[in-house]
């Protein structure tokens, strides 16, 4: 299983130069919807999950350097949906948005996907 590079993966670099692009670039000059409101969650997984992982690396909780696991990308899509769009909302008397919760969805299934395209290519090689 190849490497994973936390912070030098190819998906984590684009997503917060999109992230960065939308906020400062694009955000500020359109009319409300899907970029104002939820480009920037299709990125959560693919930007904050690196970090953790590799925080929980270096603190001994993660024992190999893999790309991250479909159990890892679920459960930190659990945890940060619950805490964005339920406690959060709840404690600050707001609501929470179940199409950013969608939005997280579809980028943990897109980055999922990248991280372990190794895989699904050398299954879909075998195949044929």
């Amino acid at each position: 299983m190849p490497r994973f590079h936390y912070f030098h993966d190819p998906l984590f670099v684009a997503g917060w130069l999109a992230y960065g692009i939308n906020r400062c670039l694009i955000k500020p000059h359109v009319a409300p919807g899907f970029m104002m409101f939820h480009f920037n969650d299709l990125w959560l997984i693919p930007c904050a999950l690196p970090p953790v992982l590799w925080l929980h690396a270096h603190l001994g909780l993660r024992a190999q350097d893999a790309p991250p696991q479909p159990s890892e990308i679920a459960g930190h899509l659990v945890f940060w949906s619950l805490l964005f769009e339920w406690i959060l909302p709840k404690a600050m008397h707001s609501s929470g948005d179940p199409v950013d919760v969608a939005a997280y969805v579809i980028g943990a299934v897109i980055a999922g996907l990248w991280w372990h395209r190794q895989r699904w290519f050398a299954a879909c090689s075998r195949q044929h």
